[in-house]
């Protein structure tokens, strides 16, 4: 007779913890908008006024594009004519860099400003309590205790 051998298996059992808090730092996002003309006509002639059938030479300053002013004439009086011209300023390029916190002249702006830690803590004890403090504004605080137990055989 023989006797069965025994299997002990495994037995393995981890412990982990974290705590993270951060504050936000200030922030500013911007996009700058460039110039767009656009003109069309069917049945007129244009000018900018110096020169017949010219639609625009325009100037361009400090990046910012602006046509010059356009007259449009019917070719036939009392004839079907159409005329459209359409024309959104940029953003004009500024001197000196923007200062977080501050609006600057461009079409779409986002700044935010710094997080304050304020009384923004957290801890984990040994036996797995997670305490947080809530911080001021701009602050978060994340805590993880995880326990995990493997049973091998």
């Amino acid at each position: 007779m023989t006797a069965s051998s025994a299997n002990a298996g495994a037995l393995t059992h981890r412990l982990s913890s974290s705590v993270q808090l951060t504050v936000d730092a200030a922030a500013t996002n911007v996009t700058r908008l460039g110039s767009t003309f656009s003109i069309s006509g069917n049945g007129v002639d244009t000018t900018d006024g110096n020169t017949a059938n010219t639609i625009s030479v325009g100037t361009i300053t400090s990046g910012v594009y602006a046509p010059g002013t356009i007259a449009a004439t019917q070719d036939t009086p009392g004839q079907a004519f159409s005329f459209s011209q359409s024309y959104t300023q940029a953003d004009a390029i500024p001197t000196s860099a923007v200062t977080v916190g501050a609006v600057a002249n461009f079409g779409n702006i986002t700044s935010t400003t710094a997080g304050s830690a304020g009384s923004l803590a957290g801890t984990i004890g040994t036996n797995g309590a997670i305490a947080i403090t809530a911080g001021g504004a701009g602050t978060n605080a994340t805590g993880q205790f995880v326990s995990e137990l493997s049973i091998l055989h």
